[in-house]
């Protein structure tokens, strides 16, 4: 843990480390923590991998632990070899019994590349949120299942989203989002070039090389940070919360997302 905390609100994080992108997030967030810009600490770090089962999590472990957070291990990939049938409910069990001991909780857990559906028991224990790569109503499932179901659909807009974490795979609530049109520059010219062309033929011939499938993943992928910094500093700032399952504002009125698109796009203006 930081030797001082940065404010009142308590975050929990939970990331498999799989991968650069994992600590590029932490790191993001941590420094928008440590420059003021969020008024609250990182309490722990719960990863569903131990020291030593791949580089990448061992070098998100060096991370955490140079930002002096208390790291919370419990390898997923052991619990199902041992126990096949019952991995998950044994994982979540063993899980919440390693978090009881930090105290006092958290009051919002953040997956950031946690790739493990959460369960039942621990959405009901912990206030959840999770990137999705879509705006509320979207499309569901991975972000290059998201982005061809746009392009099978011709949607006029995307976004990215945070929602609430439930045991059906993106299907909480939103919490926080922002949009962007996909239309105008520079999306019509590759709209255009898709013409007369099924879907099929062009996953074929180009798969995610295609330039509006680029395109698309650019401008998604430049809000995914500020969103998730942005939401989570309107977390600690109490302009949302998460009421009885309900996301509410802060006169405790249930919302259907907090809207940032103008926040996100000033964020992000001029590196498009």
């Amino acid at each position: 843990m930081a030797e001082e905390l940065k404010g009142d609100y308590r975050i929990g994080w939970f990331s498999t480390g799989s991968d650069e992108a994992a600590r590029h997030l932490l790191r993001a967030v941590w420094h928008s923590i440590e420059e003021g810009e969020i008024k609250a600490d990182i309490t722990f770090v719960f990863s569903n991998r131990e020291p030593g089962e791949t580089a990448e999590s061992d070098l998100f472990f060096e991370l955490v632990k140079s930002y002096r957070i208390p790291l919370i291990c419990l390898s997923s990939k052991r619990l199902k070899k041992s126990n096949v049938e019952r991995w998950r409910g044994e994982f979540e069990k063993e899980a919440i019994r390693k978090l009881e001991g930090s105290r006092p909780g958290p009051d919002l857990c953040v997956l950031a590349g946690y790739m493990l559906i959460v369960g039942e028991e621990m959405c009901q224990r912990y206030p959840m949120i999770n990137l999705h790569p879509a705006a509320p109503g979207g499309p569901k499932g991975t972000w290059q299942e998201v982005i061809w179901q746009l392009i099978e659909s011709k949607a006029e807009e995307s976004g990215t989203m945070m929602h609430l974490v439930t045991p059906q795979l993106d299907e909480g609530p939103p919490v926080a989002y922002c949009t962007f049109s996909l239309q105008g520059q520079p999306f019509d010219r590759y709209w255009d070039e898709l013409k007369g062309r099924s879907i099929s033929e062009v996953k074929k011939q180009e798969g995610e090389r295609n330039p509006l499938f680029q395109e698309i993943r650019r401008y998604g992928l430049a809000r995914e940070f500020p969103l998730i910094i942005a939401t989570i500093k309107a977390f600690s700032e109490g302009k949302v919360r998460i009421a009885g399952g309900n996301v509410v504002n802060s006169d405790g009125k249930p919302i259907t997302g907090y809207n940032l698109s103008d926040e996100i796009d000033q964020a992000i203006k001029g590196t498009l």
